[in-house]
């Protein structure tokens, strides 16, 4: 059943990641086809989706809407299976339509495995390159969690298997646990992260995200562990002056780094956004980014031929 020997993976550099959080629901399919065809054309390749996707926008209060659009484009484009690799989630969709957090799935053997079904059943594919555990579930022992996520991996439901929004400590247990009783562990990390920091220990208003921490770059890095980020750009709010930051990003450190960054990105002709994503990508995190225009799927692609340097790195460093 997945039988592993070290849980490492070989590292390969850090790439964009297309967030399709908001297909079907805020963003209709015709524009997601097109968002998606813009991603594939540019040199694109890993989609990031959500068995829960997306519930609160969904009328029907349940998740699935994501999922089903990228399968219908999918079906609509022969081929593309081929050109992209999907990474999707287990855990968070409500089991009572709008009724979450009280029905939320969580992470028992029988709703890993039932929440892989389905979302196989709506993409329409026969495997799930990725497939993360999308936050903890402390209600269920830890070895009943690896060992579902192990087992579709030796069933060949997943290639590979993640932890989004877990402690670091949570994690390496979980490899442990894997390493035991030989199967395959969790190589991949997602939290949320980008340049611009909330007020420290000031909950950020998001429930249930995870800010990533200097332990979980130690353990990726110790690992040899996938690290994936998202709210990279902060739904806008470098660029946009009808998005403003949220009241916790409301700090000196806040001023110190825009000025840096706008500088940094006037000095190399790239856009903030740009210059935040080429930053995560310098340090080995592959960035998600949510898109529902192709000018936006334009900008971030273009964010891989941004080059920083270490003056760069040090000046936004120190801003931090």
């Amino acid at each position: 059943m997945g039988r592993m020997n070290t849980g490492r993976v070989r590292t390969t550099p850090p790439q964009i990641v297309l967030g399709t959080m908001d297909f079907g629901t805020r963003v209709d399919r015709e524009r997601a086809f097109a968002v998606l065809d813009s991603f594939v054309a540019g040199g694109g390749r890993w989609l990031d989706t959500a068995n829960c996707y997306s519930f609160w926008a969904d009328p029907e209060g349940v998740g699935g809407a994501s999922e089903r659009v990228i399968g219908a484009w999918l079906r609509a484009r022969p081929g593309a299976r081929d050109a992209v690799r999907i990474a999707t989630k287990v855990r968070q969709n409500p089991l009572v339509p709008g009724s979450w957090l009280g029905s939320a799935e969580g992470l028992s053997a029988s709703a890993v495995r039932a929440g892989a079904e389905g979302s196989l059943r709506r993409l329409g594919v026969e495997h799930i390159d990725l497939l993360w555990a999308h936050a903890e579930d402390r209600a269920v022992p830890l070895q009943e969690t690896v060992g579902a996520f192990g087992e579709l991996v030796g069933r060949g439901v997943a290639l590979r298997i993640g932890a989004a929004n877990h402690a670091a400590w949570r994690v390496e247990r979980a490899r442990s646990l894997a390493r035991e009783r030989h199967l395959a562990p969790w190589t991949a990390l997602q939290l949320r992260h980008s340049l611009l920091q909330p007020r420290p220990l000031t909950p950020v208003a998001e429930a249930g995200h995870r800010m990533l921490t200097a332990e979980d770059l130690d353990l990726a890095a110790a690992e040899g562990l996938t690290v994936w980020s998202y709210s990279s750009l902060l739904w806008g709010s470098y660029t946009r002056p009808d998005k403003p930051l949220p009241p916790t990003y409301d700090h000196p450190g806040t001023e110190r780094v825009l000025a840096v960054l706008g500088a940094v990105a006037g000095e190399l002709s790239a856009t903030r956004n740009q210059i935040v994503l080429a930053w995560l990508m310098r340090q080995g995190i592959g960035p998600i980014v949510g898109a529902s225009r192709t000018d936006h799927v334009e900008e971030a692609l273009a964010a891989r031929h941004v080059r920083l340097d270490d003056e760069h790195m040090a000046r936004l460093a120190a801003a931090r």
